[in-house]
């Protein structure tokens, strides 16, 4: 499971040009069943998404894909996570 972290970077000031974008890459992690949640980075800081069902490398393929970073409208940062304990709700991501 990963952790990525998507801080507003040099080019901030032009995410509403890209958000749509960006919007369809989110959407497309969804529908791959790799994107398990994304949100804010609060206060408007950037945002966030957690990921599983691929290696590191693909996850850094796909995130090179975002508007958002290809636009340094954020700076990516990925973090590997290995569960070591889990609610019950979510047995699935320490398998």
């Amino acid at each position: 499971m990963f952790a990525v972290f998507l801080t507003f970077g040099p080019n901030r000031s032009e995410a509403p040009t890209h958000m749509s974008g960006h919007n369809d890459w989110i959407r497309k992690g969804f529908e791959d069943g790799v994107f398990l949640v994304t949100g804010s980075l609060v206060p408007g800081k950037g945002g966030m998404v957690l990921a599983h069902n691929l290696t590191r490398e693909e996850l850094e393929a796909r995130v090179s894909q975002d508007p958002f970073v290809v636009e340094k409208v954020v700076i990516a940062e990925i973090h590997e996570i290995q569960p070591s304990r889990v609610d019950d709700r979510l047995s699935f991501l320490a398998a």
